[in-house]
């Protein structure tokens, strides 16, 4: 039986996302965790907010996946206060449900590994904003091994509150 974990993962990815998704799906499946995500392992019958904690709670873990979902090439950070900022070059951001379901499985003490895509910036994104490292997102090019014992020691804790 494997050991279900919460994937925070925007559905809408290009070929590029998805292939680095597939990355992280491929090793999880053979750490014998199984992906949990609301819109591709899981349809709410709720409200979809809801129906995120209803699954969180039943993972022993999660994996947050900070894709590129929206670029701004203008725009004001802090409009009206001193710290107004017009935006130089563009910002990208991800899914506001990475930043959502992050804090629901924080919330439940649930161990959290996260990945962003470059240029992915705010929120649990954040370094400092947990006890997490913010790890890159996986390439094709990147060092499997050094990915798997990424993925191997975050499974430990994992383990821990599955089998508790």
């Amino acid at each position: 039986m494997k050991i279900p974990v919460f994937v925070s993962c925007p559905t809408s990815l290009s070929r590029d996302q998805e292939a680095r998704r597939k990355i992280a799906i491929d090793i999880l499946d053979s750490l014998n965790l199984e992906p949990r995500a609301l819109g591709r392992s899981d349809y709410p019958a709720d409200l979809p907010l809801r129906e995120v904690l209803v699954i969180a709670r039943h993972c022993a873990g999660g994996v947050i996946l900070g894709f590129n979902q929206f670029t701004a090439t203008a725009g004001t950070s802090k409009p009206g206060t001193k710290s107004e900022t017009p935006l130089s070059g563009s910002a990208k951001f991800p899914s506001v449900w990475n930043h959502l379901e992050a804090g629901i499985l924080f919330s439940l003490g649930k161990p959290l590994l996260v990945f962003r895509e470059d240029g992915i910036t705010g929120g649990i994104f954040d370094p400092g904003v947990t006890d997490v490292f913010i790890h890159k997102m996986p390439t094709g090019k990147a060092d499997k091994s050094e990915l798997r014992e990424v993925f191997l020691k975050w499974r430990d804790k994992v383990g821990g509150v599955y089998y508790t």
